[in-house]
């Protein structure tokens, strides 16, 4: 029953508002299968991010440009502090070149005043070992060349890494050298870093030598490299002896011991170098001039060398296998 005033609702009312919505469902259907047959969205997304890039740049140029002045800055810091990392070094370097043309020059003045080294060279030969004897209170080895070969009592031995020991005794054939850590053996030595001289002195061990009665003011470190001092000429001065392990003070507190281990490989190795010292003859070139006269005794001890040399070989006495 109808009211006055209340009019009774259509059915034309509720299919109007019904008919947007199933012509929304109707184009969205329509859409997807569109799109699942011939994936023109994803085109479109295409088209629609390249039409957008221009706004996602500009909403991030001030993040780039704060990075960007954030990098100029701590790149144009780190160059300033390498800069100034380089002149330092630079200077430095000039430094220690300065001194090394100082060195260089007070070297020449010394070649001079001493006569120079004209007429002194070094003599080199190599043979094999055919016999090792590395007993601790016995060590020894046999090489294949002997006398025949050219090679004398007193030659210094070295391979590789340094001093091996020296001949001791000589037939046509063969020699026979007593080994650096021979407890008879003893070699001149001396501390490269300080120029300190001492004695090493086997100790039945190949790999350890001693040196003993260092004074207390002697400078001498765990890691210093030892090398032949060449007083008393039977090993040529510069070949590397041993480095450094142990420094500690003696029995008596008086006195430092140290303890290297040698640079020559003792126990391995089919081959070795016999060196020594040498004068040259008269082909050489004329005698040496004298030196000045402060270093008389120098320029005495030179004119002997050479008249040895002018008058042929000179008897050398034998020494004892430890000199």
């Amino acid at each position: 029953m109808a009211y006055p005033g209340n009019p009774a609702p259509r059915l034309t009312d509720g299919a109007g508002s019904t008919l947007p919505l199933l012509a929304y469902l109707a184009i969205a259907t329509v859409l997807m299968v569109a799109d699942l047959r011939g994936g023109f969205a994803a085109k479109a997304r295409v088209h629609l991010s390249t039409l957008a890039e221009p706004v996602w740049w500009l909403a991030s140029a001030p993040g780039r440009l704060s990075d960007s002045a954030g990098e100029f800055f701590s790149s144009r810091s780190d160059l300033q502090q390498e800069n100034d990392r380089l002149h330092r070094e630079l200077q430095v370097n000039a430094s220690r070149l300065h001194r090394l043309l100082a060195v260089a020059e007070e070297n020449q003045r010394l070649r001079e005043l001493l006569g120079g080294t004209r007429g002194y060279r070094l003599s080199a030969q190599l043979a094999g070992i055919i016999d090792v004897d590395l007993d601790p209170s016995r060590q020894r080895i046999v090489l294949d060349a002997g006398a025949n070969d050219g090679v004398q009592v007193g030659q210094a031995m070295i391979d590789a890494g340094g001093v091996l020991g020296q001949v001791i005794e000589v037939t046509p054939r063969h020699s026979t050298a007593l080994l650096l850590t021979d407890p008879e053996h003893a070699v001149p030595v001396q501390v490269a870093r300080t120029g300190l001289r001492a004695i090493a002195y086997g100790t039945g061990r190949t790999d350890m030598l001693r040196l003993p009665s260092i004074p207390q003011s002697g400078d001498i470190r765990v890691g210093d490299r030892l090398v032949t001092s060449g007083i008393g000429g039977r090993f040529p001065a510069g070949f590397p002896v041993g480095v450094v392990e142990i420094v500690e003070p003696d029995e008596t507190q008086l006195f430092v011991v140290a303890e290297a281990r040698p640079s020559a490989r003792l126990d391995r190795g089919v081959e070795v170098l016999l060196v020594s010292n040498t004068t040259t003859g008269l082909d050489a070139g004329p005698p040496l001039p004298p030196p000045p006269a402060p270093v008389e005794e120098q320029a005495s001890t030179q004119t002997d060398a050479g008249a040895a040399t002018e008058a042929g070989p000179a008897t050398v006495p034998p020494r004892e296998p430890g000199e």
